[in-house]
């Protein structure tokens, strides 16, 4: 019978066949994936030497030809670690990136109480910035009530449910009070650009979630209009864009009345955050 390793080495040939980049990869976190979520990496060397258990053999299989599909990994899985943490996945979220900790980052260099996450998703960003400040809470919206319950789930098994509020909706139509931090990772790709995108993210995750349409730009509009009645004086707001966008949202923020507006670079030396304060 065909010992574990050399059915891993053909999967992960069909997916770099396939055009899917770092197939090797991919083939070994679903190989982990179908012994079982708690199974580590490092521990498949001595469990490939032989024939794979016929569960195994079936859950593998399906792994690889949805990722064959081009359904991204963590979607498979069903989990992405991000931050400290790992966070469930589903259809119905933006998979956490790691540029995105960026903000998370920058949102830790100064204290904050009272969190308002606007489009949370998986909670990945609120539930991070959560779980390093245990003196804090927050208010986490969502347009997608499946996003929602996605981020639910994750506030539950972080401990963290009695910390977090969710709401639905429309950045800040439901929202009341006022916050010393605000966050968000909104839809900033353009119309023009979403032909672009690679398969597992254009036809694997929310559209709501990516785009806006046009130019990419209103949802900072949106968000920069209401902000300042909602930011506790000296407030801060923290947002992502796209690496082409900084000055753009710069502008924006700085029209609707915010102070220190600025731009800030990933680890990739890419534009990733712009921040900006309530007088």
């Amino acid at each position: 019978m065909t010992p574990g390793f050399q059915v891993m080495r053909e999967a992960a040939e069909r997916l770099s066949a396939a055009g899917i980049d770092n197939g090797q990869g991919d083939a070994v976190a679903l190989m982990a994936h179908a012994f079982g979520r708690e199974t580590p990496r490092y521990a498949l060397m001595g469990l490939l030497r032989d024939p794979l258990p016929p569960e195994v053999a079936a859950r593998f299989e399906a792994a690889i030809a949805a990722r064959l599909k081009r359904q991204p990994v963590s979607q498979i899985t069903g989990t992405r670690a991000f931050w400290k943490h790992r966070f469930e996945v589903t259809p119905d979220t933006l998979d956490p990136r790691p540029e995105t900790e960026t903000l998370v980052a920058l949102a830790l260099e100064a204290p904050f109480t009272r969190l308002l996450d606007l489009g949370t998703g998986t909670g990945a960003i609120a539930l991070s910035l959560l779980a390093e400040r245990p003196a804090a809470t927050g208010v986490a919206t969502d347009l997608s009530e499946a996003a929602l319950a996605v981020a639910a789930r994750n506030a539950a098994a972080l401990g963290l449910a009695d910390r977090v509020r969710l709401v639905r909706s429309d950045w800040f139509g439901a929202v009341e009070g006022a916050f010393d931090l605000i966050v968000s990772n909104p839809p900033y790709i353009t119309a023009d650009e979403m032909a672009d995108l690679a398969p597992e993210v254009r036809d694997w995750e929310p559209h709501l979630a990516l785009t806006p349409g046009g130019d990419g730009l209103s949802a900072y509009r949106a968000i920069a209009a209401a902000a300042p009645a909602h930011m506790a004086p000296g407030g801060r707001l923290l947002v992502e864009i796209g690496h082409r966008q900084g000055a753009a949202v710069v502008d924006i923020f700085r029209a609707a009345g915010l102070d220190a507006a600025a731009v800030h670079a990933d680890i990739d030396g890419r534009d990733r955050v712009v921040s900006a304060r309530r007088g």
